[in-house]
This record gives C-alpha cells, structure tokens and sequence, in this order.
C-alpha cells in the first residue's frame, strides 16, 4: 500500500495552463498520476497535456466526476481562494507547492479543511510520491528520473526538506531498500501535514514497517513525534536525522519554519525527546541508510 496517493486516485491541477503547472502535470501524467484535468480561470475549454481545463473548480467536478486530490501551482497571494475553492468543491487532499504564502493564509485554509474533513501537504512542497504508482507535486524532477531513482519497499519517509526528501529515498535504494511513500511535509513554519500527522499515517499502513524522517530546529514536529512514540500511538521503528545542529538562538537555517527561538525547537531538544521515547537518531545525514538496513534485517523485513 501507500500514503496519500497511489494510481486510483482522480487529481487536477490547479494552475495547469501556467509554465510550472503544464511542465509538472506532465511529469505526473508521465510517471502514472490519474491527472484527469486542470484548472485555470479564464482558460477554460483548452487542453494541456491531453486533459481538459476548466474555469473553476466546481465546473471540472460536474464535468469529470469527482476528485480526490488537487496540486496548487498558483502565485502565493492566490493560494488562499485556489485552496478554498478546491475545498468546498468536494476534494479531499490539496498539494500546495508554492513558498512564501501568507500565514495567516494558511491557517484559513487548515480552518476550513479541518471543518470540511480534508487535508493538505504544503505549502512550500516538493510533493509526494509512491514508487511505480503516482507522483503529486514536482518529486523527482522527471518521470525517467523517479523511475530509476526510486522503488517500492518497506520504508516510510517523512522530510522537511524537498531536496533531502529525495536524497533519502535515493541513498536507501542505494541500500537495496525501497520506499511505500516519499512525502515532503513542506519547509514553512504552518503546513497542513506535519511530521505527527504523516506517521500516524504511515501506523495505519500495514505495508510500512519502519520510518525514516528528516527533522530540523524549528517548530515542535519532532518532539510531537516523540510523544507519539512514548504514548504508543506510534509503534513502528523511527530512524532520524535532525539538522541544524551548530545554528543559534534567533537564526533561520534553510527554510521559514527552520527557526530556533529560546528554548523551542532546538536541536538538542528534539534528539533528545526522539531518543528518550525510544526513535533511532543518527549523528549525521550518511548513517540513515545503513542504521536503517541494520534495524530492517534485525526485524527480519530484509
């Protein structure tokens, strides 16, 4: 099995007609996403990568018949009314790939998807993937790419970092050890799908014996994590890598949610919870693969 996607689920992408928009749902069609159509207001009635578009979201549903997951490839101050239109038209997983949208935003757009019973990866995401089945978002670059790079196997990987996302992946292939799913949680301070929540997915997937997760300082996800471990609501090995080591109080390391401030989201506080509740973390970034080979054959999985 996977998380969040496989190839039965119905995608659009929202700012299809656009450069970013057209040139990654052509990678998703091409790896196997089920892209069955776009939406761009005002480009209605045209086709990009053999799909129709469509002026709103509302009018691809009647059309199409229902959607499951929308990728956002909007301008940042535009996010807000794309996310809620997709939202209150019925779908249930949005991808939201551009940085820089505004907080409070984001936290409109959680408001109404936790009202709605819908979820979203982002802002700020490469995206997810499930090797051999789908891609949402732009993971892997290319589809020839994402092929070669990735398969499928035991392992669920949750990042805060797009580019570390894919590394992972690609150093455990290297490994022999393959992936259930790749999920870029997003490398804003507020995102829909957090580390916490996206381990909780991965509890419920019988397929996913261990995780792999890339933390950094900044924000509370890993130590949520780690409470998840300690309170036996995740029961599953966790190998982590947090960076951020050396930055300091008040420095910003990489991403807008990556910000030490006092005592919060330090890096010696977040391996710490990890390794009292029991998680496996790593020193440095090249120990993943191979303390996650080791934990996998003492399992008896490899």
């Amino acid at each position: 099995m996977s998380i969040l996607i496989d190839q039965t689920k119905r995608v659009i992408v929202q700012g299809i007609t656009g450069r970013e928009g057209m040139i990654r749902a052509e990678l998703m069609k091409n790896y196997g996403t089920n892209v069955v159509g776009g939406v761009t207001p005002g480009k209605g009635g045209q086709q990009v990568i053999g799909v129709p578009v469509y002026d709103t979201v509302q009018e691809a549903w009647e059309e199409l018949g229902s959607i499951d997951v929308s990728v956002l490839f909007i301008p940042a101050p535009l996010v807000k009314s794309a996310a809620m239109e997709a939202i209150e038209a019925g779908v249930k997983l949005l991808v939201i790939v551009p940085d820089r949208v505004p907080i409070y935003d984001v936290l409109s757009i959680a408001a109404l998807a936790r009202d709605r019973g819908a979820h979203f990866v982002g802002p700020n995401t490469l995206g997810v993937l499930s090797p051999d089945k789908a891609v949402l978002g732009m993971m892997g670059g290319r589809a020839a790419s994402a092929r070669e790079w990735f398969f499928q196997g035991p392992v669920g990987i949750t990042s805060r970092s797009g580019g570390i996302t894919s590394s992972m992946a690609y150093y455990l292939a290297q490994e022999g050890i393959g992936a259930t799913t790749l999920v870029h949680v997003g490398g804003d301070a507020v995102v829909g799908l957090p580390h916490p929540e996206v381990v909780k997915l991965y509890e419920q997937d019988p397929e996913t014996k261990a995780v792999v997760m890339f933390g950094e300082i900044g924000t509370t996800q890993e130590e949520r994590v780690a409470e998840l471990i300690a309170s036996g609501q995740f029961t599953k090995p966790l190998i982590a890598f947090v960076g951020g080591k050396a930055a300091k109080s008040g420095t910003r390391f990489s991403h807008a949610g990556a910000i030490v401030e006092g005592n919060r989201g330090t890096h010696a506080g977040k391996v710490g919870a990890l390794r009292e509740a029991g998680g496996h973390v790593v020193d440095s970034f090249s120990e993943l693969p191979h303390r996650t080979k080791e934990i996998l054959q003492d399992m008896g999985v490899l």
